[in-house]
């Protein structure tokens, strides 16, 4: 989504950031496989650290992406009942995509981060435009 962003023009007008609704990861960089993948497709993961979701995210953002129904389930947990409007799934802006998911790749093998990212471009390219008509001057 960064990449799209900034391909786009609208680095200063959208800001994206990434959080885990758990804590067992915090500090630490994305999965070896994830960062592989990535960088097969040029993107570099390896400065990126978790950090858990907190409270102040909803107020913050105007939009709470997840990943799977797991994921909404637990930022519904602790959103303010006020914010909930704002969790939406990613793949909701994938209108082509035969799921309503992000595969979880962590016990597959390679082709399931191939898969993830090919999910997360396609949903964050439908997410851009989405977005685009709201930011116009």
């Amino acid at each position: 989504m960064l990449r799209l962003v900034d391909e786009a023009g609208l680095a200063g007008r959208v800001e994206v950031d990434s959080a885990g609704t758990g804590d067992w990861h915090i500090g630490e960089a994305p999965d070896e496989r994830a960062q592989r993948a990535g960088g097969q497709r040029g993107y570099d993961l390896a400065p990126l650290r978790a950090r858990q979701i907190a409270a102040g995210d909803f107020r913050r953002f105007d939009l709470i992406v997840a990943m799977d129904d797991a994921n909404v389930t637990a930022l519904q947990g602790v959103c303010p009942a006020s914010e909930r409007d704002k969790i939406r799934l990613l793949m909701e802006f994938a209108p082509q995509a035969q799921v309503r998911v992000v595969v979880d790749p962590y016990f597959g093998g390679d082709a399931g981060f191939e898969m993830v990212l090919d999910q997360c471009e396609a949903a964050c390219a439908g997410l851009l435009a989405v977005l685009r008509p709201q930011l116009a001057d």
